[in-house]
């Protein structure tokens, strides 16, 4: 199964994705995959940020620094793929369900974590994800029919947990 959550709003699903991380880890689940776990803080950059790999880390940065003038990605992309490495090797140890923190430019690409997410629908592990608008087009694409849209808050999540850990 591979549910999607569209994003809006920034943080919002990095706030909802973590804290479903959290849950489930709570609840006995296995949880592997990738979390935003700092925010920019005041003064930085929009784009800087911090992921933590699940369930017990590291956390990693993968936004450059160029500077308060730069106009460009800030995303570094080796930072990136050392995270999907991460996220890879602790996939391989085996896990209920994989969240993504964001599908992304990169995984549109085919980079980033597009091989991770491919790897756990192999093996027939449960991935959610959040997607913006503007890489809506690639996700689906990737998907190949696979995705499934779900709605961010409240039962239709949950419905879609309860049903994709008991496939």
């Amino acid at each position: 199964m591979l549910g999607y959550i569209l994003s809006e709003t920034r943080g919002e699903a990095d706030r909802l994705l973590a804290s479903l991380a959290e849950r489930l880890r709570a609840e006995g689940h296995v949880v592997a995959g990738i979390v935003q776990s700092r925010a920019p803080t005041e003064g930085a950059h929009p784009c800087d940020m911090e992921l933590a790999v699940l369930p017990r880390g590291p956390a990693l940065e993968i936004s450059q620094k160029l500077g308060g003038g730069s106009r460009g990605c800030r995303l570094d992309p080796g930072s990136l793929e050392a995270a999907a490495e991460a996220v890879t090797l602790r996939l391989r140890e085996g896990a209920d369900v994989l969240i993504l923190n964001k599908f992304g430019a990169q995984e549109c690409a085919g980079r980033g974590f597009a091989p991770v997410l491919a790897l756990a629908l192999e093996q027939g592990i449960p991935v959610l994800t959040a997607v913006n608008a503007r890489n809506l087009d690639g996700f689906l694409s990737f998907a190949g029919g696979l995705g499934s849209q779900v709605e961010a808050g409240g039962a239709a999540l949950d419905d879609w947990l309860r049903g994709a850990l008991a496939g």
